[in-house]
Formats: structure tokens, sequence, C-alpha cells
């Protein structure tokens, strides 16, 4: 069987790419194709990203063009609603989601010094890192994690955030300085996850990467989007929320956060991993009680 594999063209993209071209090994011969996207340009002449299916949308067109079979996505820059004709096929096994601090001379972030310039494109980080340290100066960083690294190390910034997924698949983990806990810094939903989209109804290819579907991992990620989709947030809110599955038993902790880091409405959740979108929904709906549309709505910049 022959599969023609849609990427974007980034080295994180191409390597995420390979992991699924061999995950399939054996079960279907991969072929890559790469496709630029609206996020790609954005990102290329640093201007922010307005909506994160900027990083999809030309892939979700080459699939229902029958361009590709399948396509791989960081699963965070995939919108809570899939376009009509496509499914999530498989979500393999999930790398580590938590945000990572890099910093010049690898100081911690309790360390940092009062103003130092903290940078990240995120407004989920940036409202967290600030109630943490309402004394620091959070700025922007674009880029990919080449760039941001290469700006870090030129003094643009003193420290910057990324997810460590994305340090992990391009084998640069030496670069982390600290983890952050989910008492400081929750994760954006679907982070270190990844998601495999094919068309609805094509069955040989749906069968052929059910093998690389890792059911806890897909379970996680249907409580977030499940979260996120029922608030109504897009890329640019600052919401955040990490899923865990054990046992058959999902737990979850979602939030939402002011931008300037200045109030939060957090919760809890738990229940059985097969209603895991309904544990994620059912969440949202107590924050939006406590009055998390207000929060949301709020500028970020």
């Amino acid at each position: 069987m022959r599969l023609r594999l849609g990427a974007r063209g980034s080295a994180l993209s191409r390597a995420q790419a390979e992991l699924v071209t061999a995950s399939l090994a054996g079960a279907a011969e991969v072929e890559l194709v790469v496709v630029r996207t609206t996020g790609d340009a954005l990102s290329a002449s640093g201007q922010p990203i307005g909506w994160k299916g900027d990083f999809t949308r030309e892939l979700d067109q080459a699939l229902l063009d029958d361009r590709i079979d399948l396509a791989v996505h960081s699963l965070k820059d995939v919108p809570s609603a899939l376009p009509a004709g496509l499914i999530l096929a498989a979500v393999p096994p999930r790398e580590d989601p938590v945000d990572v601090l890099l910093s010049r001379d690898r100081v911690r972030f309790a360390d940092l010094p009062r103003g130092a310039r903290l940078g990240t494109a995120s407004p989920r980080r940036r409202a967290q890192l600030l109630a943490a340290r309402p004394d620091l100066d959070v700025v922007e960083a674009r880029g990919n994690v080449d760039t941001r690294i290469t700006r870090l190390r030129e003094g643009r910034w003193d420290a910057i955030v990324l997810a460590r997924a994305g340090l992990a698949r391009l084998g640069r983990l030496e670069e982390i300085v600290e983890a952050f806990p989910d008492s400081i810094l929750l994760p954006a939903v679907g982070q270190g996850a990844l998601a495999v989209v094919t068309r609805e109804g094509d069955g040989a290819t749906a069968g052929a990467v059910s093998r690389i579907d890792h059911p806890d991992s897909h379970a996680a990620v249907l409580a977030e989007r499940g979260f996120l989709a029922t608030l109504e947030a897009g890329c640019r809110a600052p919401v955040a929320a990490r899923a865990r599955v054990a046992g058959g038993n999902l737990t979850m902790t979602g939030a939402v956060f002011a931008a300037d880091g200045s109030r939060v409405l957090r919760g809890d959740a738990d229940g059985p991993a097969g209603g895991a979108g309904s544990i994620g929904r059912d969440l949202a709906r107590r924050l939006l009680d406590q009055g998390a549309a207000g929060l949301i709505a709020e500028p970020t910049a």
C-alpha cells in the first residue's frame, strides 16, 4: 500500500512526518508531500498567527482534493472542529506536554533578575508567567525553534519558553534549563500530541494508520479539545488544559486566565476515559458558569 503523507516544510513538521512514516513501516510505503501553509508564510515574515487553522487549512484542502491521503500536524495547531469530510484518524503516543525554559547562562526561572526579558508568542504562556513573576518583562518571541534559540543566544531575550515535545522531536533536549510544573505553566490543549488526519470514508488509509493510534493519548486530547470547543476559545485566548489516562480513568485540569495573569479560573474533572469528550465539555461549562467567557473576551495584547 502506498500513502501520500502531507506535512509542512519546517524542520519540526518533517521530523513529525518521519515519526509517522517509521511507525507505518511494514504496513505502507509512505511518500512525503510538503505543503506550504499560511501559517508558514506568516511565521517566516514575523507576523502573528491569527487562527490556529492557518497551519492546517492548506493541508486540509490537499486531503479534500485527494492530493494526499493523510496529514500530520502538531495537535495543538488543529482547530477544535475539523472541516467536513475529514476525521482525526489517529493520535500516536503523546510526548510529555510540559513547557520548558531556555535561558542565557542557564539561569532558572526563579533566579531570573527583575525586569528580565522573557520571550514567548503565546498569550496562554504570557498570562501564566506574569501570574508567577509579574516583575518580568514578557515580550513577543516569534519564529521557529531554531530561530528563537539563535535569537536567545544573540541576546534578544534573557530567556524563552518552548514546548518540550518539539525539542524532543528535534533532538535538542540538552537546550532545556528546567521544565515548568503544571502549577506554574499548564500546557496548551493538545500540546505534545500529533494528529493524523484522513478523509472520511477512506477506510483503507484509516485502517493503515489505526495501528499507530494510542488510545490513552487519543482520549486525553479528546477531553482537552472538548474543553476548548465548549469554551469557544481561539488560539489567541489564554486557555490551558491537561488530561491524563491511567487504568481506564481520565483526570484533567483546565484553566482560563486574564491576559495579564491577574485572574484565573481553574478546575479539575475525572471519569471513565470512554467519556473523554464529555468530561472536557462538562469542565468547560463549570468554568463558563464562573465567568470564563469574560476572561476569554479580554484583549490579549
